[in-house]
């Protein structure tokens, strides 16, 4: 195999797993393959995936192995008894986990001589192979950027440093803003069909509305590191009122209003906190010390 597409095992196929193999046999990998259930290969092995009889024969056979299993107990029952396979070669974890669980493993990986990154994909299935798409990495950068070529085969490899626990770190709390905003846009939705709009009449202006967001966003994280929060564009009193009208509005057209009074809620609590003055950033206090309100 040419030195730029070198070999890769890939453990776990399920539905990521199986995408992220079939990536990289289309990009030329030598790719072996491993499952539990030995039936899911076939697609791969059909377009030129070898199907080790075993994890330990998976590892051997490429100087990098990707694992995408159920979580990390079934890593380590994968991987538990063959560890001395893994002594000299590079393992990329992208089970999803806790950052706990991430260093823990690292530290395991550590003390059989192998190089470890933990990962955290950042799209679904359809998105692997896209230099769009966001693939998290911690650990040593060094064996990233060993195996960097083969892994910006899956997607944009960001390194986001050498604690292992940071990409699970990333991952949860990007999931929580995907969580949020999506259920916002779903509110949105459900507030102005309550009037005969449309949800692909009214996503349109919601995209555009969230790039004005992500402005505030970048505006208000120095605020948030520097623990001052200047109120000079709107104040958390201004932002109560507003989201008063919010609630009237959803509440007027039988909208669930959960998700609204939970955030006038934490604006009010950092009113209370002494905030009323201030950015929208201050209710990072709030959030950081619940117990500590005033």
């Amino acid at each position: 195999m040419h030195s730029d597409h070198p070999a890769v095992t890939v453990l776990g196929l399920g539905s990521m797993g199986s995408a992220l193999a079939a990536v990289l046999l289309e990009r030329g990998h030598e790719t072996t393959v491993w499952n539990r259930s030995p039936h899911r290969a076939v697609p791969l092995t059909d377009r030129g995936a070898r199907l080790a009889a075993t994890p330990g024969e998976a590892v051997a056979a490429s100087p990098l192995t990707i694992a995408c299993v159920l979580d990390y107990e079934a890593l380590h029952a994968v991987l538990g008894p063959v560890a001395g396979s893994l002594a000299g070669r590079a393992l990329v974890n992208l089970t999803s986990g806790s950052p706990e669980q991430a260093r823990e493993t690292a530290a395991w990986a550590r003390s059989h001589s192998a190089d470890y990154l933990d990962g955290a994909i950042m799209t679904t299935p359809p998105g692997v192979g896209s230099p769009e798409r966001m693939f998290l990495y911690s650990g040593p950068r060094d064996v990233l950027e060993a195996h960097r070529p083969t892994l910006a085969a899956l997607g944009d490899p960001l390194h986001l440093g050498a604690d292992p626990g940071l990409a699970s770190l990333y991952d949860t709390a990007l999931l929580g803003l995907m969580w949020s905003t999506m259920t916002g846009w779903l509110h949105g939705t459900a507030l102005v069909g309550a009037e005969g709009t449309p949800a692909a009449a009214f996503t349109p202006v919601a995209v555009r509305w969230l790039t004005a967001v992500a402005g505030f966003m970048t505006t208000y994280a120095p605020q948030v590191d520097a623990g001052r929060y200047p109120g000079d564009d709107a104040t958390v009193n201004v932002q109560i009122a507003a989201i008063g009208h919010l609630v009237h509005a959803a509440a007027a057209r039988g909208v669930d209003n959960a998700l609204p009074e939970l955030l006038k809620s934490a604006m009010e609590r950092a009113r209370d906190a002494g905030h009323g003055s201030d950015s929208y950033a201050s209710l990072i206090e709030v959030l950081r010390h619940p117990a500590e309100e005033r």
